[in-house]
């Protein structure tokens, strides 16, 4: 039977055997849809043995996959963390700034000098703010994306919704200090949303892909 992929350049492809997102190259449609790990696997007499190379590897590719969810969850919670105190900062440097700015030159003769400067400083600072808070937006984005996919089962105490008990869910310990932060971020993005402002909200948010549904439907 011939395979549907493109021929003499590398796809990534299940492999047949494994199931496994595989990278192949095919010559020709007819090539085997079969990863290098699995050619020794064909024939009804190798079952046993491709049933427990099949084993080994999928648990390798979950022990590999988790432990780069977890130090990913670990490194957007810390750096969401050092964000916020950045923004503080740099809002209050931004206040203390325009208000140093407007004293020194309250009484300046020369035409235009104190808005010059002042709108110079206050530029320059909202702009680093501005680089601040779209680096917490997409960490916070993270976060959000990780929480959808590990937070308390309402239907099952004690549970992640991922099926793990919640003390062994490593994603879920790892932003569980910052949860509500996200929910504080998420509430203010869906307010933004709701006036037609600009958002952070991810594309897989429910009421973003709700807004882009209704917006055919209003031309």
């Amino acid at each position: 039977m011939a395979h549907p992929y493109e021929l003499h350049i590398d796809v990534v492809a299940p492999c047949l055997c494994c199931r496994a997102p595989r990278s192949f190259r095919f010559a020709s449609a007819s090539d085997q849809v079969v990863c290098s790990a699995c050619v020794n696997h064909l024939g009804e007499a190798k079952a046993q043995r491709r049933d427990s190379d099949h084993v080994a590897m999928w648990e390798a590719l979950y022990t590999e996959a988790l432990r780069e969810s977890s130090a990913a969850a670990a490194d957007a919670a810390a750096a969401a963390q050092r964000d916020a105190a950045t923004i503080a900062e740099l809002r209050s440097q931004a206040s203390g700034l325009t208000a140093v700015v407007a004293g020194e030159f309250a009484g300046a003769d020369a035409p235009g000098v104190r808005e010059l400067l002042e709108t110079d400083v206050v530029r320059r600072a909202e702009r680093n703010t501005e680089l601040a808070n779209r680096r917490t937006d997409r960490l916070m984005g993270a976060l959000w994306r990780i929480d959808l996919l590990h937070h308390d089962d309402a239907a099952k105490a004690g549970f992640c919704s991922c099926g793990r008990a919640v003390a062994k869910c490593p994603e879920s310990l790892a932003i569980d200090a910052q949860r509500q932060a996200v929910r504080d971020w998420e509430a203010r993005n869906v307010a933004l949303l709701q006036r037609g402002e600009r958002h952070a909200l991810d594309d897989a948010h429910p009421l973003v892909a709700a807004a882009k549904r209704e917006r055919p439907s209003r031309r």
